[in-house]
């Protein structure tokens, strides 16, 4: 829905597992490596609006968690951000599954449209803004 920001979806914050260890399948680092030097142009347009702490916080991308690698993550709010494209496109089960089971892990997960991100980043932005500002407060 463009021009209306995403709301978090389940995760505890930055509650009691803030600084908690970060459980990942080691397998994944290399093709996590490969996916940072393969982003997206929508990727690399967000990447290029949120690394250096822009928003306040640290964020890292392409980053393994669990059996996954999700698009971006920021440890001390246990924020996951995802951007889907094509490739999420006929996913949507298997999505579900994976959002659900990293909700259960303590994480919170923003998702954006691929299209969203190269449309409408200044909404986009706000979004995080919000999200990030609620996730502190808690």
């Amino acid at each position: 829905m463009p021009g209306l920001p995403p709301l978090a979806s389940g995760g505890l914050g930055g509650g009691p597992m803030k600084h908690k260890e970060i459980p990942y399948n080691p397998k994944l680092k290399e093709f996590a490596r490969y996916l940072r030097k393969n982003s997206t142009l929508a990727e690399i347009l967000l990447w290029n609006k949120i690394k250096g702490k822009a928003l306040g916080v640290e964020f890292k991308r392409q980053v393994p968690i669990d059996e996954f690698i999700v698009d971006f993550f920021c440890h001390e709010l246990m924020l996951i951000i995802e951007v889907d494209g094509q490739s999420h496109d006929f996913k949507y089960e298997y999505d579900q599954q994976r959002q659900k089971k990293l909700e259960n892990l303590g994480f919170t997960i923003i998702r954006f449209g691929d299209q969203q991100v190269k449309k409408d980043m200044f909404n986009v932005l706000r979004a995080l803004e919000i999200n990030i500002g609620k996730l502190r407060s808690e």
